[in-house]
Parts: C-alpha cells; sequence; structure tokens
C-alpha cells in the first residue's frame, strides 16, 4: 500500500528492454553560444521557453536507474526537449519520447504513461543557470524546465538516435554528481524520494525482434541489444 501523498512506480528490470537504433537527431547549434543565442531569438518572438523531460527508471542489483541520453564522453542529458507555443505539457512530453526513443514501427510504439511534475526549474537569463525557483529580482524568466516521471511498461524496445547513446545511469551515482552530470540531473535522486519506486524481479518474456528496414540505403533499426548500465570508472 502507498504511503499517503507517495506515489507508487513500478521499475522494472533493464534486461526486460532491448534497443535499436534510427536516423541520427542532429543538433541545431554547433555551441552554446548559437543555443543561447537561438533562445534569446525565440524568447523575442514567442516568450518564455518551455521545457519538458522525463525520468525514465528501470532497476539492476535491486537499485533503480535513471535512463539518459549520451552524447561524446562527457554531455548527458533526459530524454525530452521544448514544447511549442500553447502545446500541453503532457501531450508535448509524449510527442518528445516518441521522437526520441520510439522505434519506426507502428507495431512496436510505446504507450507513454506520463506521471507528476517532480520538480521545475527555471533559467533567469540568457545563459546556462538554472535554478529550482524564481529568483527575486527576475520577473521574467526565460526558460520554464519541467522533470515528470514516466512510467514505462513491463518490456518494450527503444529505438534510439545513431548519434546519441542510451545508458542506464545507477542513482547513487547521480547523487550530488554535480561535476559529471549538472545541477539539474544530480538533483533527480532527491526528488525521486517522494516517489514510492516497487521495484520488480521478475523478467517477462523477451520483446518481439527487431524489424528490418531500410532508410535511404542503410537500416533503420535492425540492430538491437540490451540496455547496459553505467557504472562510475
Amino acid at each position: 500500500m502507498a504511503t499517503r501523498g507517495q506515489p507508487v512506480i513500478n521499475v522494472y528490470p533493464v534486461g526486460n528492454y532491448s534497443f535499436g537504433t534510427k536516423a541520427p537527431k542532429l543538433e541545431k547549434d554547433a555551441n552554446v553560444n548559437e543555443r543561447l543565442a537561438r533562445l534569446k531569438s525565440n524568447y523575442e518572438k514567442d516568450g518564455m521557453r518551455r521545457s519538458v523531460e522525463a525520468i525514465l527508471l528501470v532497476q539492476e542489483h535491486n537499485h533503480p536507474h535513471v535512463l539518459l541520453f549520451q552524447l561524446g564522453q562527457s554531455y548527458f542529458r533526459l530524454p525530452g526537449g521544448r514544447l511549442r507555443p500553447g502545446e500541453d505539457e503532457v501531450e508535448g512530453l509524449r510527442r518528445k519520447l516518441s521522437n526520441n526513443l520510439a522505434p519506426p514501427s507502428t507495431a512496436l510504439q510505446v504507450v507513454w504513461d506520463v506521471g507528476e511534475v517532480l520538480s521545475v526549474f527555471y533559467r533567469p537569463n540568457f545563459d546556462t543557470a538554472f535554478y529550482p525557483y524564481v529568483p527575486p529580482h527576475i520577473s521574467r524568466p526565460k526558460e520554464c524546465r519541467k522533470l515528470l516521471v514516466v512510467q514505462l511498461p513491463e518490456r518494450c524496445v527503444f529505438a534510439v538516435p545513431k548519434n546519441m547513446k542510451l545508458v542506464a545511469v545507477p542513482v547513487f551515482e547521480l547523487y550530488d554528481n554535480l561535476p559529471r552530470y549538472g545541477p539539474i540531473i544530480s538533483a533527480v535522486p532527491a526528488v525521486l524520494s517522494r516517489l514510492r519506486l516497487n521495484l520488480q524481479f521478475v523478467l517477462p518474456p523477451p520483446p518481439p525482434p527487431m524489424e528490418q528496414q531500410q532508410q535511404g540505403g542503410q537500416d533503420g533499426y535492425g540492430q538491437h541489444g540490451q540496455l547496459e548500465p553505467q557504472y562510475p570508472t
């Protein structure tokens, strides 16, 4: 039975999930300065940027792990992204998750069960700093960034853009690890503490094999494998 005010999230073994690849998702900006310049331009046109990101959980060795995208050796981010003007947060996050992680095959599409908002961060200025509050001297923050928990199904297949890597990082590795993961991801363990994580241990049957698809003469997501937990080195 859940504790009053403590939502229950079922967390299934990492081995329940397999993944393939699909066409790469190219970054819109070559560097941070270009990203901030685009943020300013969009702010002048549309107002405050609204972003949503998903906390997706699996378990390994009786410990919860968070799914992150890894780009290069040292950049990690949660799945999600910018909402369109006027777009609903839940529907927008589902759209982003499908764009980032859903296989092209309609038979393998994931139903994204979006849950509660666990934390909200604000970008006061046109720089990289975020805070879990609006500073007193700021009347118009430039971005609002919300983290929502998403209940994964017992098993599913992910399709990851070829230029990204999907990793499962243990909560103990994220906690207070600001230098490696930044202030938002390193705060995820604290906000997870308000949930009752129901760790599941029985492996269901493996997901169906990935289909072979041709996209421009290249495999769309033909190869597939298992998610591998990432531990500190």
